[in-house]
């Protein structure tokens, strides 16, 4: 008996009206969206729709499968080592994934990673690499396998066959407000996830002025969502959660985020990045069963920095893909803007700063053309930010609080003017917390 399909206006309505669709209808929307048979703009209308309506827990599920299956599922039966995979919500200045995979691979994970291009105001890991002259995301599916077999690490953007569902949908959220949804980010994370061969996941889940859940308990839902899904596709899930109020670290923008990451490679890295970068590693070493506890976690993180086997380890990653790995010496290889402006504040006396808000922070630095205004937007991978006075550092009324890097004065001028409000300082010294909140395990699901 042929099932009868319904059109696309139907399921837009029905979840407009708040009511629950069915996985045959959930199926029908993710198909449609391959095939074409679902116009963007009708994409669009039901995203909007899911983000004001929501999807239940067998909604999200039904859509994360659909979406998986949309493509070719990645099977690794040849790696014998732990593949485990990090991912993060987004924020500003989070640059960790080039800091994390040559780190836990030197530790003895494989690290299959598949990540995405910027959204909004958060940057993306592919257009950090892709600052490095020659670096390839887009491997064949034999390249990727061998150099996951010989380096133990790889990190690859989405080819056409791979989840090819959250590929169109990726880039419409990202246009029509509707990166927020809880389900939709659900799902696009872990289809990825799940395609990509990985045998547990360790989840960055941010909530603050700079990340797209801005309370800790709309994050703290977000995290224990994807480690339910996650876990109960077979595939043991943790998430910390992390603050995202000021930027991380010291640089916003592709080419400058990857220098501060080599920088942390090789031991120089900001305090409040390498904590988060530390825990995240550490939870990814413990749930591939490479080590049974945090403090022994630790050990063998710092001891593969100290040694230089992390850094090592990042350079073998950018020369296998295609990459200059002379960067890991030499920064003049990387795109650097033609101009800098140090940016001062109006404090006649030496002052505390109390607050860097991120999202201001990076929406200036998409302003200066280091982010996508629309997903035909042209990244420019040499310009962003230098954050020179962290939050409870002092500030004397002859320093600067930042340093744009810029290419043209229309955009130095915009971005000026974000920033000069995005910064609060005071003559107490504010209290500087853990940007570390909870961890949230799979061990409950």
């Amino acid at each position: 008996m042929k099932i009868m399909k319904i059109m696309p206006q139907e399921i837009i309505a029905r979840k407009r009206d708040g009511l629950a669709l069915s996985r045959a209808e959930v199926e029908q929307f993710v198909s449609g969206v391959v095939s074409g048979d679902f116009k963007d703009y009708q994409s669009s209308a039901l995203l909007m729709a899911i983000l004001l309506k929501g999807m239940t827990p067998k909604e999200t599920g039904w859509l994360t499968e659909a979406m998986m299956r949309s493509g070719r599922i990645v099977e690794l039966p040849e790696i014998t080592r732990p593949k485990v995979d990090k991912h993060s919500t987004g924020g500003v200045g989070d640059k960790i994934s080039l800091i994390l995979v040559p780190l836990v691979a030197a530790c003895g994970l494989c690290v299959p990673m598949m990540s995405g291009r910027g959204l909004g105001h958060t940057g993306g890991t592919l257009d950090k690499l892709e600052s490095i002259p020659g670096f390839r995301t887009d491997l064949t599916d034999a390249e990727y396998r061998a150099q996951l077999a010989s380096l133990h690490q790889a990190m690859i953007g989405q080819s056409a066959d791979i989840v090819p569902a959250d590929r169109k949908l990726y880039s419409l959220r990202d246009v029509t407000g509707t990166v927020e949804s809880i389900p939709l980010i659900c799902s696009s994370i872990l289809s990825k996830k799940m395609a990509e061969g990985i045998d547990s996941l360790v989840l960055d889940v941010k909530c603050g002025l700079g990340a797209f859940m801005k309370t800790e308990v709309e994050a703290r839902q977000l995290a224990e969502s994807l480690v339910a899904i996650s876990t109960s596709m077979g595939k043991p899930t943790s998430a910390i959660l992390t603050r995202m109020d000021e930027p991380l670290g010291h640089m916003i923008g592709n080419s400058l985020e990857v220098i501060e990451s080599i920088d942390c490679l090789k031991g120089q890295g900001p305090a409040d990045l390498m904590e988060v970068t530390y825990a995240l590693c550490a939870e990814m070493l413990i749930l591939g069963g490479i080590q049974s506890a945090q403090e022994g976690a630790m050990i063998a993180l710092k001891s593969a920095i100290d040694s230089g086997a992390a850094l090592e380890g990042f350079r073998s990653l950018i020369e296998a893909q295609g990459g200059d790995g002379t960067v890991v010496d030499n920064y003049n290889c990387l795109p650097r803007a033609e101009n800098t402006k140090d940016i001062f504040l109006n404090n006649d006396s030496l002052m505390y700063v109390e607050s860097l808000d991120a999202r201001s922070f990076g929406d200036a630095a998409c302003i200066l053309g280091a982010g996508r205004a629309s997903t035909d937007s042209i990244i420019d991978p040499a310009v962003g930010i230098e954050i020179l006075k962290k939050v409870g550092q002092t500030i004397e009324s002859n320093e600067a609080i930042a340093r744009i890097h810029y290419q043209s004065v229309d955009t130095l001028e915009a971005a000026e003017s974000r920033l000069e409000k995005a910064v609060k300082l005071s003559a107490e010294k504010p209290v500087v917390t853990s940007l570390i909140i909870d961890r949230i395990s799979h061990e409950k699901y």
